[in-house]
């Protein structure tokens, strides 16, 4: 895990740069760490397993999907942290700041997705 999520973020801001506005890019980066967290600490892929990116840049938004190995007890969900907590607010950003978000679970893998336009929401 300690790898997997700055190395995730690497590729994507090679990919992305100078092709979206750069708060489409901070945007886009910071909801791909908290996915990519997610994946790693609560799907059966745990940090030593295998997550996949999919980026996909259209003229009017970057989508951003990661999938994992699934999990049978964990389905992402927005929650309200409390001021205290250590965790649990990624989804809440993932919700406020992309335009549209979603999951899938097809043959005992997982994918959470977002999307982002390059307009700005």
């Amino acid at each position: 895990m300690d790898e997997s999520v700055p190395i995730a973020r690497m590729w994507a801001r090679t990919a992305l740069a100078g092709r979206v506005p750069v708060t489409v890019l901070d945007d886009t980066l910071l909801l791909l760490s908290e996915i990519a967290t997610n994946a790693v600490a609560h799907s059966d892929s745990g940090p030593s397993g295998h997550i996949t990116l999919r980026l996909t840049l259209t003229p009017e938004s970057v989508r951003v999907e990661v999938a994992d190995a699934g999990s049978a007890t964990s389905v992402p969900a927005v929650r309200v942290a409390e001021i205290e907590d250590e965790s649990g607010r990624g989804m809440w950003l993932v919700d406020r700041l992309a335009g549209a978000w979603g999951f899938d679970r097809t043959l005992g893998r997982g994918s959470v997705w977002f999307r982002i336009s390059l307009s700005g929401r």
